[in-house]
């Protein structure tokens, strides 16, 4: 039986953050919205409730039952959660006479478990407009900081679970001892093992599989990334080569890695066939040039292309895909529906065409979760660290419309950019990495001879998950080295630039 930790989500942006502290403190947790209900099963050894952009005050704020939860499991309240707490059990939360956000330094007034170890004053987090002006009858003040009277309380006696509540962020970077607060939490009040290592996913998730796919087939589509990779490891450690894996050579891959990836399946030891069917997406997208339709056609016809294939397979029952955690979690909109900023190429439509059951052994992982699995299943470092590359490949990095040439002078491009970011031990400091051909000509000068000729930028982010990122801040000699590099080499490119946008307002790629 695994045990599990919730967190109630009321729309934080930070509850993705605060699973991910569970998580590495080696005890599993899932993230459900506040709204949903749940069964309080035997393996349920505590439950956080997450901060939120609302004000309790508010008439249509969000609620949970807390006390009924504090007589199955402990709780802790973080920001939003606290106060919602405090205001249920009698207490008076308000406006702040300031918006308190940024860091504070937490005065600890009394010693308790959920503090152990952490210093007598330390650095937190703070993201909130509303503040506990007063506690509930029967709560202990645990700490505050020089602008909250509270910062930390507990419930006292009873027969009830321990009930916490910290009106500040553990989860995020800037709380220097926020991870320490969680653990003893988890640890020292919830009683959790810590017992949720990647060994361990993987032996249960192995078995599981077993379960699920009995003496059945399994077809996946393949794409080269950690995800996909990883997924088909792990079912063919269940099932062997009942697992029929399809690579499709869509002509927007990068260089040499249809053939690359192919030999590294074939050292994973898995049952994979390679498709080359560049010749069919350099027909589809001649003359296209929107961005989103080339995303849909490279979209469409992968869908076609990997529906032949199946038709090939007798007895097919299931389709693997690597779904991650971050792909299912069920956010709580706080603003309406989303905007759709781009649609997406993984597998996309293919479990509505094919009508088959799925089998998505990866769905409760972050993607750095993923990769620790994939280093426990042995699988080779070159492909555990790389980069993020999208669905719809080079297409969406060549700016207007497709053909072989501007493939090809991508390629080459892109192939040094990578291998010089690996030789100056620069690509394991970056999330992603690439270039863009843009449709762009200028003059330049190469010798005597004067050129007109395509412009290629740059571009390299951190970012812990891709929701947000930074520029790299790469030194100007590698920039000039590359820069030389690329347009000695690659004949048909004179004009290297370098894209310094963070996301937002950007995004990590340019279509």
């Amino acid at each position: 039986m695994t045990e599990k930790i919730l967190i109630l989500d009321f729309g934080s942006q930070y509850t993705q953050l605060i699973a991910r502290a569970v998580r590495e403190a080696s005890v599993y947790c899932e993230i459900i919205p506040y709204h949903k209900n749940f069964e309080f099963e035997p393996g349920l050894k505590g439950i956080i409730l997450s901060g939120s952009p609302f004000s309790v005050n508010e008439e249509k704020a969000p609620d949970v039952n807390v006390q009924q939860f504090i007589t199955k499991v402990p709780v802790l309240g973080v920001c939003y959660g606290a106060q919602l707490t405090a205001k249920r059990f009698g207490g008076i939360v308000a406006k702040s006479n300031k918006r308190e956000y940024g860091r504070a330094i937490l005065q600890r007034k009394k010693e308790d478990i959920l503090l152990k170890d952490v210093s007598p004053q330390s650095q937190v987090w703070m993201s909130h407009s509303d503040t506990i002006k007063e506690l509930p009858v029967g709560f202990e003040l645990l700490a505050d900081t020089e602008s909250i009277p509270v910062a930390a309380f507990k419930k006292n006696g009873g027969d009830s679970n321990p009930l916490y509540g910290v009106q500040f962020h553990p989860e995020v970077y800037h709380s220097k001892e926020g991870k320490k607060i969680l653990k003893n939490f988890l640890v020292n009040i919830c009683g959790c093992s810590q017992n949720w290592t990647p060994a361990h996913f993987i032996t249960d998730t192995v078995a599981s599989l077993r379960n699920q796919i009995g003496d059945r087939k399994v077809i996946m589509a393949l794409s080269g990334g950690v995800d996909s990779t990883v997924a088909a490891t792990l079912i063919h450690k269940a099932i062997g080569d009942r697992l029929y894996g399809i690579f499709v050579d869509n002509g927007v891959l990068r260089k040499n890695e249809f053939e690359s990836v192919l030999k590294m399946y074939d050292q994973l030891g898995l049952n994979v066939k390679g498709i080359d069917a560049k010749e069919h997406f350099y027909t589809k997208l001649a003359g296209k040039t929107d961005p989103e339709t080339k995303r849909k056609i490279i979209g469409s016809s992968f869908i076609d292309i990997f529906q032949e294939e199946a038709k090939k397979i007798d007895g097919i029952g299931l389709l693997g895909q690597g779904t991650i955690y971050p792909d299912v979690i069920e956010s709580v909109s706080v603003h309406g529906p989303s905007v759709t900023i781009k649609s997406h190429h993984n597998v996309g439509g293919l479990p509505e065409h094919l009508h088959l059951e799925l089998v998505e052994p990866l769905r409760s992982l972050f993607k750095d979760e993923v990769r620790k699995v994939g280093r426990e299943l042995g699988i080779p470092t070159d492909m555990i660290d790389r980069h993020p590359f999208p669905g719809p490949g080079l297409a969406i990095r060549i700016l207007g419309e497709i053909t072989e040439e501007k493939v090809q002078l991508l390629q080459e491009a892109d192939h040094l950019y990578i291998k010089a970011l690996k030789d100056n031990n620069l690509y394991a400091t970056v999330w992603q990495a690439g270039a863009i051909l843009l449709p762009v000509k200028s003059v330049g000068v190469m010798g005597d001879e004067r050129t007109y000729e395509y412009t290629v930028a740059l571009r390299a982010v951190t970012s812990v998950d891709g929701m947000t990122a930074d520029w790299a801040h790469l030194p100007f000699e590698f920039l000039a080295n590359i820069s030389n590099e690329i347009i000695n080499n690659v004949r048909g490119i004179n004009r290297v630039v370098y894209d310094i946008s963070s996301k937002p307002p950007a995004t990590i790629e340019w279509e």
